[in-house]
């Protein structure tokens, strides 16, 4: 990532996950340029409903694709995910929740940034709370 990137609060950019790796670019960062027609953006804290709701709407998380260095996803494990997705899943009722600090700012193009606060993945307890 360059310093360039910054995330929802003007700040910086900070990675997302590098276990699993994630971002479009496959370098730990949610960061997006023209070439990510998806708009990887969202810092995603995964669930076992999201993950199931990623399944449903037929983007499988969950199972390994060894082709394409692909561990599949668990519950607890952050991933870059598409802004669009995160938004149909939050309109749905079932988003994942957001790690801000390392959410792109191109992500307030489609959610606004009340949405992404509410949904803010804050610490630990947070995370082994929301994961099942």
């Amino acid at each position: 990532m360059t310093s360039i990137e910054k995330n929802v609060f003007g700040e910086p950019l900070k990675p997302c996950s590098i276990r699993p790796m994630t971002g479009f670019y496959r370098d730990g960062g949610c960061r997006s340029e023209a070439d990510d027609k998806g708009m990887h953006t969202v810092c995603a804290v995964m669930t076992s409903g999201f993950l199931e709701y990623s399944r449903a709407q037929g983007n499988d998380l969950s199972t390994p694709r060894p082709e394409f260095a692909f561990p599949g996803l668990k519950p607890g494990d952050h991933w870059c995910l598409c802004a669009l997705r995160w938004l149909q899943a939050f309109m749905d009722g079932c988003p994942p929740l957001v790690v801000l600090e390392s959410t792109h700012e191109r992500t307030l193009e489609l959610i606004s940034l009340n949405n992404l606060v509410t949904y803010a993945w804050k610490n630990d307890f947070n995370k082994q709370a929301d994961i099942s």
